[in-house]
């Protein structure tokens, strides 16, 4: 049995289980980084998404809120500057946040290595805006910044999945 998410056919065992081997899931750039969505809410039952990151020197997103979803993040690798309302402070390796709903909040790789980090949404619903309106890799490219541009024109999947957009 399979499940398809965005052309991405997700093996599952009889008995339900959704295994993503270490090299697979959806790949899209968005906003300067590197996501690899290991499960979204289509193949949990709406219950979460769960996505594998690199944030590049630079990447992350703007600040925004989530209306009805809670986040959070576990750092793999590196260090991460978090922005929390409108105080910021530096998330290392090993961390785990929690972000509930409603919280204006960004991430920001300051330093000049990549950053791994795992992140959650639950319920799922907003990696809509990864698997719809992240860029597609281009082999021996590089993952851009998103700019207000870049995020209007993404208006629609933004207002459906009611997320705020709270620039600093």
């Amino acid at each position: 049995m399979s499940f398809s998410v965005s052309n991405v056919d997700v093996p599952r065992s009889a008995g339900g289980v959704l295994h993503v081997p270490p090299s697979e899931g959806l790949t899209k750039w968005v906003s300067g980084d590197i996501y690899s969505i290991k499960a979204t809410r289509h193949q949990t039952n709406g219950s979460f998404a769960f996505i594998d990151a690199i944030v590049p020197p630079g990447g992350g997103p703007i600040a925004h809120a989530h209306t009805d979803e809670d986040e959070a993040f576990f750092l793999i690798d590196g260090e991460l500057e978090f922005l929390d309302g409108d105080r910021t402070f530096v998330a290392e390796q090993g961390s785990f946040l929690f972000i509930p709903r409603g919280s204006r909040h960004r991430f920001k790789n300051i330093g000049d290595t990549d950053v791994r980090t795992l992140f959650m949404f639950t319920p799922g619903g907003p990696e809509d805006l990864f698997v719809e309106g992240g860029d597609e890799p281009v082999p021996g490219g590089k993952p851009v910044v998103w700019d207000m541009d870049k995020v209007m024109s993404l208006a629609d999947i933004v207002q459906r999945t009611k997320l705020q957009v709270l620039p600093e």
